[in-house]
């Protein structure tokens, strides 16, 4: 087992480092969870009627955290959207 020893400042410098690189590799992931209208962006859709009947069938999954928020889960909308691929001849 090797034991490194670092001086403060470079043990400052290099913990910085780690979490500028981690934030870079975060703000390039999309949210897990979206709003009806990207939503509805996502899958090409105009209506929210149509959305609502989606999340009713429980053909996407959602979040209700509060009366009037609801969250779409992003992962589900493409595994929707996988489910209906036609594959090239």
């Amino acid at each position: 087992m090797q034991v490194v020893c670092l001086q403060e400042e470079a043990f400052y410098a290099l913990f910085d480092k780690v979490v500028e690189h981690i934030e870079s590799k975060r703000k390039d992931m999309p949210p897990k969870w979206v709003d009806g209208e990207e939503a509805m962006s996502l899958l090409n859709i105009k209506s929210t009627t149509t959305l609502q009947k989606l999340r009713d069938e429980g053909k996407i999954r959602f979040s209700q955290p509060q009366k009037k928020i609801i969250l779409y889960d992003r992962d589900s909308i493409n595994e929707y959207i996988e489910k209906y691929v036609r594959e090239t001849f």
